[in-house]
C-alpha cells in the first residue's frame, strides 16, 4: 500500500492558527499553512479556493457547498461534513480522521493519495469520480454509490460496503477479503477479478442465481 500522506513536516508548523474559515475568501485565494478550529458553519458556501498545508478540527459543515476548490495536504479531524456537496473538487494527500461525511457527494471529484479513516461514510455519492490511492480503514460506505467511478489502487480494510450500489465501476483486483460485503449490489461484470474470501460467496451468489447452504 503506497499512499502518500500529508506533509507533515508543514502542518506541525502552521503560521495561521484560528483564522476562521468565516473569514470572505475572494475566488482563486489560496489559503495556506492554516488552523480551522471548532467552528459552527452549516451551510456554507465556497467557490475556487485552495486550501494547502491546513488543518480543519472538530468543524462543522454540514450541508456545505464546496464548488472547484482544491485541497492539496490537508487534515480534516473530527469534522461534520454530512449531506455535503463537492462539486468538481480537486483532493490531494488528504486524510479524513474520524469525521462524518453521511450522505456527501463527491460526483466527479478527483481523489489522490487519500485516507478514510474510521469515518462514516455511508450514503456517500461517488459517480464519476477518479479515485487513486485510495485508503477506506474501518470506514462504513453502507449504501453510498459508486456510478461509472475511475477507481485504481483501492484499498478496503475492514471498511464496510454492505447495501453499496456499483453500477459500471470495476472492482478488479481490489482485496474486499476483511470487508463487510452484505447486501451489495453488483454486476458480475463488475466484480469479476475482485479478491474475496469464501465466506462472501454467499452475499454474492444472487450474481449466479444459486443458493449455497
Amino acid at each position: 500500500m503506497n499512499i502518500l500522506k500529508p506533509q507533515e513536516i508543514f502542518l506541525n508548523n502552521l503560521e495561521n492558527k484560528n483564522i476562521g474559515i468565516l473569514n470572505t475568501f475572494e475566488e482563486d485565494t489560496v489559503i495556506k499553512k492554516s488552523l480551522f478550529e471548532n467552528e459552527e458553519l452549516p451551510n456554507f458556501n465556497a467557490y475556487a479556493l485552495n486550501f494547502e498545508y491546513c488543518k480543519f478540527i472538530g468543524i462543522n459543515l454540514q450541508n456545505a457547498v464546496f464548488e472547484k476548490v482544491a485541497f492539496n495536504d490537508v487534515i480534516f479531524s473530527n469534522c461534520n461534513f454530512s449531506n455535503c456537496k463537492f462539486i468538481d473538487c480537486y483532493f490531494a494527500r488528504c486524510e479524513f480522521d474520524c469525521c462524518k461525511l453521511a450522505g456527501s457527494s463527491f460526483t466527479s471529484n478527483r481523489l489522490s493519495n487519500i485516507g478514510f479513516i474510521e469515518t462514516n461514510a455511508n450514503f456517500i455519492n461517488l459517480t464519476d469520480a477518479f479515485l487513486d490511492k485510495v485508503l477506506f480503514k474501518k470506514t462504513s460506505l453502507r449504501n453510498s454509490y459508486f456510478s461509472e467511478t475511475s477507481i485504481k489502487n483501492i484499498y478496503f480494510d475492514e471498511a464496510d460496503l454492505s447495501l453499496t450500489q456499483i453500477f459500471k465501476t470495476s472492482f478488479k483486483d481490489i482485496d474486499l477479503s476483511n470487508s463487510t460485503i452484505e447486501g451489495i449490489s453488483i454486476s458480475l461484470e463488475d466484480i469479476k477479478g475482485a479478491i474475496i474470501d469464501s465466506y462472501q460467496l454467499n452475499d454474492l451468489s444472487f450474481l449466479l442465481g444459486v443458493k449455497i447452504r
